[in-house]
C-alpha cells in the first residue's frame, strides 16, 4: 500500500473520529456484555436458589428465562452494533474514502 495514502488516512479528522467513536462504542457494548454475562454466572455461582426457584406452580425455574434473557440480550446488542455501523460507520468510512483517493 502507498504510504502516502496510508498517511492521509491516518491525519484525517473524520478518520480520527470513526476510530475514536467506534472503539468507544465497541468498548461500551462489550462492557455491557460483560455485565449481563458474568452477572449470570455470578447468579449460578452464589445464588442458585434465585434461579432454582419456581415460576408459579409449574415445573419452570426462573433460570431458563434469565438464561434466554441473556442470549436475547446478546442479539440485541449485536443488532445495535450492526445498525449503528451500517448506517454512522460506513458513511463515515465513504467520506474518508472519498476525500483521501481525492
Amino acid at each position: 500500500m502507498d504510504n502516502s495514502l496510508v498517511a492521509r488516512v491516518a491525519t484525517n479528522p473524520d478518520y480520527q473520529r470513526l476510530k475514536a467513536t467506534r472503539s468507544r462504542f465497541g468498548w461500551l457494548l462489550t462492557l455491557a456484555m460483560f455485565v449481563v454475562y458474568y452477572g449470570f454466572i455470578v447468579l449460578i455461582a452464589f445464588k442458585k436458589d434465585v434461579l432454582a426457584a419456581r415460576i408459579g406452580t409449574g415445573v419452570m425455574t426462573w433460570g431458563i428465562p434469565i438464561g434466554f434473557g441473556v442470549i436475547i440480550f446478546t442479539l440485541l446488542i449485536t443488532a445495535i452494533y450492526v445498525r449503528r455501523a451500517n448506517s454512522e460507520f460506513d458513511a463515515l468510512s465513504e467520506k474518508i474514502k472519498a476525500e483521501v483517493l481525492k
